[in-house]
């Protein structure tokens, strides 16, 4: 079960979050995202468990809890939705500049 990790602390490590929430189970991978151009963290991570009832009890066990003085938000991680954002306008007939 993949669990979205929110509002973390910009010196939370990827270490930090696998150990605590290998106290619920079995982290099968952890990746706090970072900003491109930086490389600092952007507050938000994902970590996967094992199982979907280790995701649930990281849920409730690790919702809310505070970590590098930040309380945690923890999610089960849903799919990206299709963003159709930087297109510009897409009416028929509307003719961009840059084409």
């Amino acid at each position: 079960m993949k669990l979205y990790v929110g509002n973390l602390s910009f010196n939370t490590s990827e270490s930090d979050l696998s150990n605590l929430f290998g106290q619920a189970g079995t982290v099968e991978s952890c990746n706090i995202i970072t900003d491109r151009d930086t490389g600092r963290s952007r507050g938000f991570g994902f970590v996967e468990m094992s199982s979907k009832a280790e995701g649930q009890a990281a849920i409730e066990q690790f919702g809310g809890k505070e970590l590098d003085g930040r309380a945690l938000n923890v999610n089960e991680a849903k799919p990206q939705e299709n963003r159709n954002g930087g297109g510009g306008d897409r009416r028929p007939g509307f003719k961009s500049s840059r084409w």
